[in-house]
């Protein structure tokens, strides 16, 4: 599997499909091993998706209701079909999802649907959001710790962005954080940039 640092750099300089709702994916099989990557926002129509953020219902989950972001989850339900036909690849044996920024929280939602769609492959599914703002709501379940035990939100420790929306409006990250970089080293809004962000993890030689 590829580290961090190639994971991002992949993510920002892939040739991104565009489709309806300015949902943009990139998918990549390597052997056994499916890649899926989701683009961060590049236009106003992702902006207005970003700052919808009222929670909605998305589907039953461990026997109840796993709420979403609404203007992510509207931006993930144009993606979901176009990837379903790789995640039922019986070749595939590892799912890695990859997201920077507005993608971070699109690869969170696509790596709960890719276990909902391979439960088989729940030691093999990774996922990473890099800089990215939080897409579930409410109190999280069993069920979506499960799921998201192996996705992974990289912050670099200022960045803005994955602070959004706000934990005290009941917004949460699932899986794991973390944290690159050196307080104090950038402002809030320049952690969240890419060229930053990537210099952290070079530094760190992830």
């Amino acid at each position: 599997m590829k580290c961090l640092h190639e994971l991002f750099e992949k993510c920002i300089s892939a040739d991104y499909i565009h489709i309806s709702e300015s949902a943009d994916y990139f998918i990549e099989k390597e052997g056994e091993t499916l890649y899926i990557y989701l683009q961060c926002s590049r236009g106003v129509e992702d902006w207005v998706n970003n700052f919808d953020f009222l929670p909605v219902p998305h589907k039953r989950i461990g026997g109840g209701m796993l709420f979403c972001h609404k203007g992510f989850l509207r931006v993930w339900r144009a993606v979901e079909p176009m990837v379903a036909s790789y995640l039922l690849d019986g070749g595939i044996a590892k799912i890695i999802t990859v997201g920077y920024s507005h993608g971070g929280a699109l690869a969170a939602l696509c790596h709960e649907y890719a276990l909902t769609v391979r439960p088989d492959l729940i030691a093999g599914c990774f996922g990473y959001g890099f800089g990215a703002p939080r897409v579930f709501f409410g109190k999280k379940s069993r069920a979506i710790a499960e799921k998201c035990k192996n996705f992974t939100v990289i912050r670099n420790i200022d960045d803005v962005v994955t602070h959004l929306p706000p934990r005290l409006l009941g917004y949460y990250h699932p899986g794991k954080i973390l944290e690159v970089g050196t307080r104090g080293k950038y402002t809030r809004f320049d952690a969240h940039r890419p060229e930053n962000i990537l210099a952290e993890l070079n530094a760190l030689k992830l």
